[in-house]
């Protein structure tokens, strides 16, 4: 497929290309209907790099069928989707979580620990958990981890806190609130003191508590959430 001579000179232009410059001229190739695999050829470019790039060009179905007839039937270049199983297992779980919801609204427990989440809890990433600088509430956010989702359930731990304030005394003190290991910690984040700082440092920091391999509870905790807004909006 023939590239035309404004994005020949832009290709040959390369090794005095800006970066933007560079993912421009990426994405108006893949706009012409070109594969990632064809595009290569053309320009020196990483295929992570050029996906990144043209991850929001979008080409027609006959582009599309166009690639596949110059690749003798392969997919080279043609996205593929590789979470539909993932998403399928989402959709699951997150059904089953609705459908167990009304009769869990009787436990005191699940309740308020769903209602807690709903307020503290990570609503982005990947994992369950929640920060915060009381004990109890992480201890009601653990035992409620433990009694709905996964009865051995472990936890890592990070400390957020100033500089001033004594790390290896925080944590001792976390440890002993929550009853965790010393391995269970990970790198605490330190803020740095600057002009116009808070006196007043709590003494021991914020504690986030995540749980292990805390995906699918995480989907799960939002769909009781789900319920619960609905329910109580009502």
């Amino acid at each position: 497929m023939g590239v035309g001579p404004e994005l020949m000179s832009r290709i040959e232009a390369w090794d005095r290309s800006s970066r933007w410059d560079r993912s421009e001229l990426g994405k108006d190739l893949r706009r012409l209907g070109l594969s990632y695999g064809e595009i290569m050829e053309l320009i020196p470019v990483k295929k992570s790099t050029l996906a990144t790039w043209c991850r929001e060009v979008k080409l027609s179905d006959e582009q599309y069928a166009a690639i596949k007839e110059r690749t003798y039937g392969s997919r080279v270049g043609i996205p593929v989707d590789t979470n539909w199983r993932r998403r399928k297992e989402v959709e699951g779980i997150r059904l089953e979580a609705r459908a167990e919801a009304p009769s869990l609204m009787s436990d005191p427990l699940w309740v308020a620990g769903t209602v807690l989440y709903w307020g503290e809890g990570y609503k982005t990433g990947s994992s369950l958990g929640m920060a915060n600088a009381d004990p109890a509430a992480l201890r009601l956010f653990m035992t409620w981890s433990r009694t709905y989702h996964t009865p051995h359930a472990e936890f890592r731990a990070r400390l957020n806190i100033h500089a001033d304030n004594d790390e290896a005394w925080a944590r001792s003190w976390w440890q002993t609130a929550l009853d965790l290991q010393q391995a269970d910690f990970t790198k605490s984040f330190v803020k740095p003191d600057g002009t116009g700082h808070r006196k007043n440092h709590l003494p021991y920091g914020v504690c986030a508590l995540a749980l292990r391999r805390g995906a699918d509870a995480r989907h799960r905790s939002l769909a009781w959430i789900e319920f619960l807004a609905e329910r109580l909006g009502q």
